[in-house]
């Protein structure tokens, strides 16, 4: 499976799922049990190297204005949801975070930001396929610090300055 195939499949269930996260990921389920094991290992490579790229400390940042707050479990599923949301968000978000404010049509923190879901989709897509775990993706693991300058997540004056259009839009609510 190439990048686009990934990018295709990701798009496609989100816009079946109209942007529910829980109903996306069901929908990536049944969409990846179509594959081959091979194709739907494949898959979770694709979605892993992504997720791994996304341990940034300036994202984790954008993702605590967007949730008012982002503890370690709350990053790792916003980082499942960003992916959730196509090549070009999740690019762009990666490039630079604040442009999520442009990036972003809405955000309701009672629904968008968790993708958790999502992060077991090709998991349970392979054990409902071969009736056993996946095994090992054999891709290096995500460093055991996010990437970047880290900073202070509770001061929204430091999230206003660093993240200004987005703490415009989505902070000071």
């Amino acid at each position: 499976m190439d990048e686009t195939e990934f990018w295709e499949i990701v798009d496609t269930t989100r816009e079946a799922a109209e942007g529910d996260p829980e109903e996306h990921a069901d929908l990536l389920v049944e969409r990846l049990m179509r594959l081959d094991p091979d194709s739907v290992l494949d898959f979770a490579r694709h979605f892993e190297a992504r997720y791994n790229r996304a341990y940034t400390w300036d994202l984790w940042g954008a993702a605590a204005v967007l949730l008012g707050g982002a503890s370690d479990d709350a990053f790792d599923y916003f980082r499942c949801w960003l992916i959730g949301q196509g090549r070009e968000i999740f690019e762009g978000a990666l490039h630079e975070p604040d442009a999520l404010a442009e990036l972003l049509d809405d955000f309701d923190e009672d629904i968008d930001g968790d993708g958790e879901e999502l992060g077991y989709a090709a998991d349970e897509a392979y054990e409902q396929l071969t009736g056993v775990v996946a095994p090992d993706l054999g891709i290096t693991a995500q460093s055991a610090e996010p990437s970047g300058t880290p900073f202070d997540f509770d001061d929204e004056g430091v999230l206003a300055s660093r993240f200004p259009r987005l703490w415009e839009r989505f902070g000071n609510d």
